[in-house]
């Protein structure tokens, strides 16, 4: 499916999927906001651009695999999966309800699309190396791609350096992964609950080549990968500096909203300020 938007299209799709999580959430009642929108340009340009899938076909057998690790900021991956076909936006209303498809954290069984179930946080990375490995040595399919994200206050983790050190090992050349480096968790900072960095040098470490970027711009997301994947002989690490809450003024860079979702006044401003801002996107009037 890559490939199919110019960029401009890129920005406006991003900038619209940020609207649907708006609204998904504020019908949720629940839900994490800052980190959905703040990822709102790594999932634009991986279902419009950079993945091999067919939506009207979840399981062709030759399609690229993406794991969703931080599973709860799947309101973004669910609006970005409506977009692209893989079924109905009304649909993204249904978010959290009992009986849904979309549940608060990724079902695999109940949604085709979906590649894993994402509850506890820490295991999305052990679960694309073993896809990736079975892609590398057991299946011979050097055509095809695993793509991860992890948060950053998921790296809090031990099971996630446990496969950082699997991946460096088998030097698994098919797998990148994203970091949202968003500085934010749960409980307030990533640097003041358990500090993370030197990231650059801790995932170098484990023998992976390792990117930063700003993972809000998504001609640098799409250059990034397409670097990534003539990287052959590694796992590629890509950390992606985010604005949590990206696009509405009072949820930017909050941690409170890392698990909170906007009332109807909130989510009422949230759309007029994103409204306004795709308003830019064709004069190149946007940040």
């Amino acid at each position: 499916m890559g490939g199919q938007l110019n960029l401009v299209q890129l920005q406006h799709k991003a900038n619209d999927l940020r609207q649907d999580v708006i609204r998904m959430l504020e019908a949720a009642g629940s839900g994490h906001t800052a980190g959905s929108l703040g990822m709102a340009d790594i999932l634009t340009a991986l279902y419009f651009h950079i993945l091999n899938i067919e939506p009207k076909n979840p399981t062709w057998s030759d399609r690229d695999i993406f794991l969703l690790s931080n599973g709860h900021t799947v309101p973004i991956q669910y609006a970005a999966m409506a977009e692209a076909g893989y079924f109905e936006k009304d649909e993204l209303m249904t978010l959290r309800k009992l009986g849904s498809r979309l549940q608060g954290h990724p079902e695999r069984t109940m949604l085709p699309g979906l590649e894993n179930t994402s509850g506890p946080l820490g295991s999305g990375l052990s679960q694309a190396c073993g896809v990736a490995y079975s892609f590398q040595y057991l299946d011979n399919q050097k055509h095809r791609f695993v793509y991860t994200i992890m948060g950053d206050g998921e790296l809090d983790e031990g099971n996630v350096w446990e496969a950082a050190m699997f991946a460096g090992k088998y030097k698994l050349s098919q797998l990148i992964c994203f970091i949202d480096r968003n500085n934010i968790q749960i409980d307030g900072s990533t640097e003041d609950v358990m500090p993370l960095e030197d990231l650059h040098a801790k995932w170098e470490s484990f023998g992976w080549y390792v990117i930063d970027i700003d993972g809000n711009k998504i001609q640098t997301i799409i250059d990034t990968v397409n670097t990534s994947k003539a990287i052959t002989n590694r796992p590629v690490m890509i950390i992606a500096h985010t604005v949590p809450g990206k696009g509405v003024d009072f949820m930017e860079y909050d941690c409170k909203w890392h698990g909170v979702s906007p009332n109807k006044e909130q989510a009422e401003k949230a759309l007029q300020q994103l409204q306004a801002k795709g308003s830019k996107i064709d004069s190149g009037d946007i940040e």
